[in-house]
């Protein structure tokens, strides 16, 4: 920071720069009153990123200080765009009442928020997870541990292989990652290189020792021993789970109550999706634009609520294997089916629920405001109406297993006590009901309607003094006075105390007068204190029933996506798939989910496809450009995840076998950045699936080779498409598009191959494609009428032909 010249510097700016030594890498939002201020290197960078006036501290003197503020009431809004630029931000308030300060008043860091750190929910996607993760290395292990802190969510996983933590990376997309700053791993540097547009943020290394991390949880979770949750025994996953509860407490100043008990994962209990799956098969995102409207996840998104809307973007991302599990949630959706009219029913009372999740952060984090507490009251609200209606479902998915008596309480507390029009501040007052306070009662109707009080005093004392001519009156210089004209001296009482002396009239007070004056003047200061101070008992109340609450959120989450399973179920005609253990993929009149919900008038062609092990197990696909080769086989591999998220699939029929893991190589582009070629990028890929894949993995292979010479790309796709059919002596389920025609040869000698072809009609040198898969291969490309459909000029398709028909 830039402080060159030497003039002395006022206790205000001592202290700032005090504060500010602490915080070296963040903007100090700086309170001043109503505003927070930011001076030297600070203010220069924030008031280009949030467009706000530059001006300086000390104009007429050498010794100016750059210097910007913004108001604290529309604090969120800048913050944001800090953030939005990987740019942490150290909040400094003042901790004591500047009336009551001798000298300067005190002022700390109350917390400092950061891409990965952000509780509040003004600043967040609702229905998006805003993950930190930590990342460290014991030995030759990885562990990986991802917090939400805005939902309380925290999950941790390890494994020996650092490619699934890469990948791992780019499925949870966190904001913010965490290493050690000693970290010179190759993993590190890694991390550092693919994802350097994202927060990296360098923590000392002893905050991922193994020891001092295993009694951190210890501590956040009030365990003797780490025996009861999940990951006791990942020893590089509690040092990357401890690392994150010291960012925390670093960041937020207190311990994070909110947080649930660590969820241990392992990868290996999900069906495996690498980044480039993941992106090529577009599930959350669409591969031109990074859009989420046109992936799979805004295709069956039907969800309710912002906690629906998160759960479903994680089942998508984390298939299950387990058979059992997978039937579980097809139950659900099933019984939910049956009954359409309370589906509609349990979507109806959805809506009223707001986002609890992170409702009950703000609660624990002591962030809520009064209409906080109202939302959650609206969302617990719906509860016994819930109840009542899922009573006829036998899925223990669809079962409230929660105790609804401390919810009940929670509901009855903030129902007597919090005003439907109390402000969002908590320092203004008016937040509470009459009759929830009998002192906060006195003191509002002092503030309110001390108007009725001195009307009825007045009348009280005219009564008692037979004065009917007595006012009582105010002003700034005596306050609160009772005045009587001067022909009416005698009847004054000894009770009356003189004030003043006018020409006509005399001025006097009474002690119920005074203490009345008193009481009001100092009324309204004593009310907003009083309030603030029950509204932070409530807040506390609620706090400590967090995990009934959070609970209470994961169920209707659950319910939310579940239900929204049905309602895609019932509107698009999608089917309860059957799992078998055969190791088989039997799907008739199968549809691509995104693209059939796009298309008008049912145009969309649907197909059969079918895999096993022992005589199907390689499909070689050919067929034109356009024809629909890459949707079959996108389909394909979109039903069998659908399957098992628990999802009903867009199809007549379906039969499938539980996948360990999906691969796609499908339309690679020129990796430009990372200096890699079409063909570079297409072999990496196939080298993935050859050295991953197992006998149990589904792998979706489209025009593998055509980066090089041809007869080079033949060679390469022959050679590929023989190893994934005898790959580990067993052989892998492959779909294999192609427009290598020679590959259909392969059918004839290795016994588990069979052709297919995208059927197409040709009449008069024109085509058009049918979207039918027939069972042999093409004889032809149709590569020239595909370019005339394109728009080529009709001379150069004439050309072409001439040409073909010379080599041919």
């Amino acid at each position: 920071m830039s402080t060159e010249n030497n003039a002395p510097l006022t206790p205000m700016m001592t202290q700032y720069l005090e504060i500010k030594k602490d915080y070296p890498d963040t903007v100090l939002f700086y309170r001043m009153g109503d505003f927070y201020e930011m001076f030297y290197d600070d203010a220069e960078k924030a008031a280009s990123i949030l467009e706000i006036a530059l001006t300086s501290r000390n104009k007429n003197s050498q010794n100016q200080i750059p210097m910007c503020g913004v108001p604290v009431k529309a604090a969120d809004i800048y913050i944001a765009k800090l953030i939005e630029k990987d740019i942490k931000v150290a909040v400094c308030e003042q901790t004591e009442d500047p009336a009551q300060a001798k000298g300067l008043v005190k002022r700390e860091v109350v917390r400092v928020i950061t891409p990965g750190m952000i509780p509040d929910l003004n600043l967040l996607d609702e229905n998006e997870n805003n993950y930190i993760s930590s990342v460290s290395i014991v030995k030759n292990t990885v562990g990986m541990s991802s917090v939400d802190i805005s939902t309380g969510e925290f999950r941790v996983t390890e494994t020996k292989k650092p490619k699934i933590i890469i990948d791992e990376i780019y499925k949870i997309d966190p904001s913010e990652i965490i290493l050690s700053e000693e970290d010179e791993t190759e993993l590190a540097k890694e991390i550092k290189k693919l994802f350097k547009s994202k927060a990296i943020t360098l923590l000392p290394f002893s905050y991922f020792n193994p020891g001092l991390c295993r009694e951190k949880i210890k501590d956040q979770f009030k365990l003797r021993s780490l025996e009861g949750l999940g990951c006791s025994k990942m020893t590089a996953g509690v040092s990357s789970a401890g690392s994150i509860l010291f960012y925390i407490n670093d960041t937020q100043k207190k311990k994070a109550g909110h947080l649930k008990s660590i969820q241990g994962y392992s990868l290996e209990k999900h069906l495996v999706l690498d980044e480039i799956t993941s992106r090529n098969l577009e599930l959350t995102s669409t591969m031109r634009d990074k859009s989420r409207k046109g992936s799979l996840l805004e295709t069956l998104d039907q969800t309710i609520t912002a906690m629906g809307a998160r759960l479903l973007k994680q089942w998508i991302q984390y298939p299950l294997i387990e058979e059992e599990k997978i039937l579980e949630r097809q139950n659900g959706v099933f019984e939910l089916i049956l009954e359409r009219g309370k589906q509609e029913d349990i979507r109806d009372l959805l809506k009223k629920v707001y986002d609890i999740e992170r409702l009950s952060t703000k609660i624990s984090m002591g962030y809520a405001s009064p209409r906080d507490l109202l939302a959650l009251n609206t969302s617990l609200e719906i509860i016994p109406d819930l109840i009542k209606l899922l009573k006829s479902f036998s899925s223990p998915l669809l079962i409230f297993s929660e105790k609804t008596e401390e919810l009940k309480n929670i509901s009855d507390l903030i129902k007597t006590s919090i005003s439907e029009e109390a402000p969002l501040a908590i320092t203004e007052g008016r937040i509470f009901k009459k009759g929830y306070n009998k002192k906060l009662d006195e003191l509002i109707v002092l503030t309110t309607d001390s108007k009725t009080w001195l009307a009825e005093y007045e009348a009280q004392e005219k009564q008692k003094t037979e004065i009917t001519t007595l006012r009582i009156k105010f002003n700034k210089v005596f306050g609160y006075f009772i005045e009587i004209p001067k022909t009416q001296i005698s009847k004054i009482p000894d009770s009356y105390i003189r004030k003043q002396t006018l020409v006509n009239s005399e001025r006097y007070i009474t002690e119920e007068l005074k203490e009345f004056e008193e009481k009001v003047l100092s009324a309204d200061d004593k009310r907003t204190k009083l309030e603030y101070e029950l509204f932070c008992e409530i807040r506390d109340y609620i706090s400590q029933k967090n995990k009934a609450v959070q609970n209470t959120a994961s169920f209707l989450a659950r319910l939310d996506v579940l239900a929204s399973f049905a309602k895609t179920a019932g509107q698009r005609g999608y089917v309860k798939p059957k799992i078998n253990k055969d190791k088989k993929i039997s799907i008739k009149n199968g549809r691509h989910p995104v693209v059939e919900a796009v298309l008008e008038d049912n145009r969309f062609v649907p197909n059969d496809i079918y895999l096993d092990n022992e005589e199907n197990q390689l499909l070689i696909i050919t067929g034109p450009n356009m024809a629909g080769k890459s949707t079959i086989l996108r389909q394909t591999a979109l039903i069998v995840l659908m399957a098992q998220t628990g999802s009903y699939v867009p199809a007549e029929f379906a039969d499938i076998a539980i996948t360990d893991r999906i691969f796609t190589r499908v339309g690679a582009s020129d990796n430009l950045a990372g200096g890699q070629s079409t063909f570079m990028v297409e072999m990496e890929e196939a080298a993935n699936i050859l050295n991953n894949a197992t006998g149990d993995s589904l792998v979706v292979m489209d025009e593998i080779g055509r980066g090089t010479s041809t007869f080079d790309g033949i060679s390469i796709a022959w050679a590929v498409a023989e190893e994934l059919h005898g790959l580990r002596g067993k052989g892998v389920k492959t779909l294999f598009a192609t427009h290598y025609h020679e590959l259909t040869e392969l059918e004839n000698t290795l016994p588990k191959v069979k052709n297919f072809n995208i059927s197409v009609k040709e009449s008069n040198g024109k085509i058009s494609f049918l979207r039918k898969i027939a069972r042999g291969g093409a004889n032809k490309s149709y590569g020239i009428q595909v370019a005339g459909l394109a728009g080529i000029p009709i001379n150069v398709v004439e050309r072409a032909k001439v040409l073909l028909h010379r080599m041919e």
